[in-house]
């Protein structure tokens, strides 16, 4: 089991990679950190928030993929129909775009914080970007 350390915005989250269930992009994943992106609220998919990646698409493909993951649930989308892009949901999300519905590999599993996950939601949602990082535990 691989423990992570998420700061997002003034959030500080604890989470684990789904080596088991998700083991490429976990891979992919891991080489990344220490990662620092920025992220914003999304546009089409409800409660959640993202990580846009642009256009590249990576080289692993679907594996336990989900449209509708769990508050505190991370997935990752390796672009096809859409831009390559991470999405955190914080309340109800259905993962679509402009092309419409999409799916994601779980990947990541938020383990402690779950109930900052609304306050981030909201303050991504009305105050624009902040900072994500993600680091080894």
């Amino acid at each position: 089991m691989t423990d992570l350390i998420i700061m997002a915005g003034p959030y500080r989250f604890e989470g684990r990679l789904e080596t088991e269930l998700a083991p490429q992009t976990c891979d992919y994943f891991l080489r990344q950190l220490p990662y620092r992106k920025k992220i914003v609220h999304v546009r089409w998919s409800g409660e959640g928030c993202w990580i846009p990646l642009g256009s590249e698409p990576m080289t692993f493909r679907a594996e336990n993929a989900t449209s509708y993951p769990a508050p505190g649930q991370f997935i990752f989308y390796p672009g096809e129909h859409s831009e390559t892009e991470i999405l955190l949901a914080y309340g109800g999300v259905r993962f679509a775009a402009k092309v419409g519905q999409l799916a994601g590999n779980h990947f990541l599993t938020l383990t402690q914080g779950l109930d900052q996950l609304p306050s981030l939601g909201k303050l991504v949602l009305w105050e624009g970007a902040h900072d994500i990082s993600f680091e080894l535990k």
